[in-house]
């Protein structure tokens, strides 16, 4: 595979700079252990541990001693998750120290990792989220359509062809519910994999813990703690309520997507994107994609979704301090406001409102500005400066 430039490395270093730890967490294949190579290849001073590899690990049989004889170096613990008993020798090690750029640490479970460092690394660490390859780190060179339809992950969308990245996304499936649920306790990975499935076909719905867990036969709580697994290990995105004091009255379950639209594709047999735009997911797989993108570029942003009982919606609420935005998602290239739409707009009163298609470029409207996710993602970032 080409190296492709990812925009998260100049903060990683800067981060680097600052911190005595900084972890980068990410769903498993989506290019963390190649970019923090690549932040490494750069450093004479650093050294790279995968401990998924019995030879690395080996090195710790005595952590302290190896670790200890690295001092002055950066040091990479890739799928930390595996060794959390770490923790609290980085800890030691780090205020021994007294320097930023210690330890990168990689990790494909957020839900534990950030229990358990928040419990040893407390004012030690910072976290950065790495996605599967945006829209713009993609840009110029490939059709956007391979993006739209193969997803994020590196090695299917920098497949050879369509059928090569549909079976590399068959088989991330299928390792995944296969080998990386075992470390959970109390959860069937065939009872998993029926419901990332469904979630597939409800893709930006909102959640209904009792319809799913009558389709599956399971409790409520099983498909909560079900699709939390899936959250925690970056498989799905939750995207809760907007909550207001306008006295309407809300919908207050939080909508889910599957976290990449590749592995939507695949899970629900779409093999290329002229499938995928007469299929009637696109809407929400183009939602998500949307989501995706500014969840990354805005990390430290408060996203919401609004919609009312009596129908006034809007797809994405951007809260950063006092600024809101509100953003309407339309795949297609002819885009139409609904009445629900013109609705919450009066009932939010946003600062900025983009309705955001997939397209070359945009053009303005009454209530703001028709355009493309690049375009989206530049005024968004004008707007937030």
């Amino acid at each position: 595979m080409n190296m492709v430039s990812r925009i998260a490395q100049g903060v990683l270093e800067r981060l680097l700079q600052h911190f005595p730890v900084v972890g980068l967490l990410g769903p498993r294949q989506c290019g963390k252990s190649t970019l923090a190579r690549e932040i490494l290849q750069n450093r004479s001073d650093s050294v790279y541990l995968d401990l998924e590899l019995p030879s690395d690990l080996a090195r710790l049989a005595d952590a302290e001693m190896y670790l200890r004889a690295q001092q002055g170096k950066l040091v990479c613990l890739d799928e930390i998750q595996q060794k959390p008993e770490l923790f609290p020798l980085l800890r030691g090690l780090c205020d021994e120290w007294g320097r930023p750029g210690c330890f990168l640490v990689l990790g494909s479970a957020s839900r534990d990792l950030l229990r358990q460092t928040s419990e040893s690394l407390a004012g030690r660490i910072v976290y950065k989220h790495l996605t599967p390859f945006l829209e713009a780190e993609w840009s110029g060179r490939g059709e956007v359509s391979q993006y739209y339809s193969r997803g994020g992950f590196p090695r299917s969308l920098l497949a050879d062809d369509n059928e090569l990245s549909y079976t590399w996304r068959e088989s991330f499936i299928t390792t995944f519910l296969a080998r990386d649920l075992l470390q959970w306790k109390n959860f069937t990975p065939a009872m998993v994999g029926r419901l990332w499935q469904m979630l597939a076909h409800w893709n930006g719905q909102t959640l209904n813990y009792s319809a799913l867990a009558n389709a599956l036969g399971i409790t409520s709580v099983t498909v909560k703690s079900y699709i939390d697994l899936l959250e925690s290990t970056f498989m799905v995105l939750v995207l809760r309520p907007f909550i207001t004091n306008t006295g309407k009255r809300l919908v207050k379950a939080p909508k889910v997507y599957v976290a990449d639209a590749g592995i939507t594709c695949a899970l629900l047999q779409i093999r290329d994107y002229s499938v995928l735009v007469g299929h009637p997911v696109w809407g929400t797989v183009w939602e998500q994609i949307v989501l995706v993108n500014l969840q990354a570029q805005v990390p430290d942003g408060q996203f919401s979704y609004y919609r009312t009982t009596h129908g006034a919606e809007v797809d994405i609420v951007l809260q950063r301090g006092t600024v809101r935005i509100a953003i309407e998602c339309k795949a297609t290239v002819a885009p139409v406001l609904t009445r629900g739409n013109h609705q919450a707009l009066t009932d939010l009163t946003p600062h900025h409102f983009f309705v955001v298609c997939p397209i070359e470029s945009g053009w303005p409207i009454r209530e703001g500005r028709v355009v493309s996710l690049k375009e989206l993602i530049s005024e968004i970032g004008r707007i937030l400066k």
